[in-house]
C-alpha cells in the first residue's frame, strides 16, 4: 500500500533532500528521497568515511556534492506542486525526515532522474522497493560516464 502527499517545494537542502509544505495543512517538513544518495556538500563524518572508503579527497567529494545539488535544483522550481509517494512501512528515516518518491508536476520521478543521469548512487541503508532497479540504472550511468561518473568512477 502506498501513501501520497501533495506538496509544494519550499527550498532545497542538498542533492537528495528538500523542504516542502504539505499542500492543505501548510505544514513544512524535510524530505529525503528513497533509494538514492548524493555526495555531501560539507565536511562531516560521512565525508571522512567516504574519503577513506573511496580514496577520493574530501574537497573533490564536496565539489561533486555541489554538482549533484545544482542538477537536483535544475529539475524543479520553488513553489512547484509535486506528489510524494511513500511505501507504507517506510515513512521516515532515523533522523525523522519524511521518505518518499518525488513525482514532479511533469510526471517524472526525481529519484529516478538523479540515478539515471548519474548524480546520485543507490542507497541501500534504507530499503525501498525500487532499489534493485536503481542499482541497474546506476551501473548504466556509470558505464555511459553520465553525470558525476564523467569525473570519477565512484562516489
Amino acid at each position: 500500500m502506498e501513501r501520497k502527499i501533495i506538496l509544494k517545494i519550499k527550498r532545497f537542502v542538498d542533492g537528495d533532500g528538500l523542504i516542502a509544505e504539505e499542500f492543505h495543512s501548510k505544514k513544512e517538513f524535510e524530505i529525503r528521497l528513497y533509494g538514492i544518495d548524493a555526495p555531501e556538500m560539507n565536511y562531516c563524518s560521512k565525508i571522512k568515511k567516504d574519503e577513506k572508503k573511496l580514496n577520493i579527497p574530501a574537497a573533490l567529494l564536496i565539489k561533486l556534492g555541489y554538482k549533484s545539488f545544482e542538477f537536483f535544483k535544475s529539475n524543479m522550481q520553488i513553489g512547484e506542486i509535486c506528489t510524494l509517494v511513500q511505501e507504507e512501512n517506510n515513512l521516515f528515516d532515523k533522523y525523522g525526515r519524511t521518505l518518499g518518491y518525488l513525482i514532479l508536476s511533469s510526471g517524472n520521478v526525481m529519484n529516478e532522474i538523479m540515478i539515471r543521469e548519474g548524480y546520485a548512487k543507490p542507497y541501500s541503508n534504507v530499503f525501498c522497493k525500487k532499489l534493485p532497479m536503481y542499482k541497474e540504472w546506476s551501473l548504466k550511468a556509470k558505464t555511459d560516464k553520465k553525470g558525476l561518473f564523467a569525473i570519477v568512477d565512484s562516489f
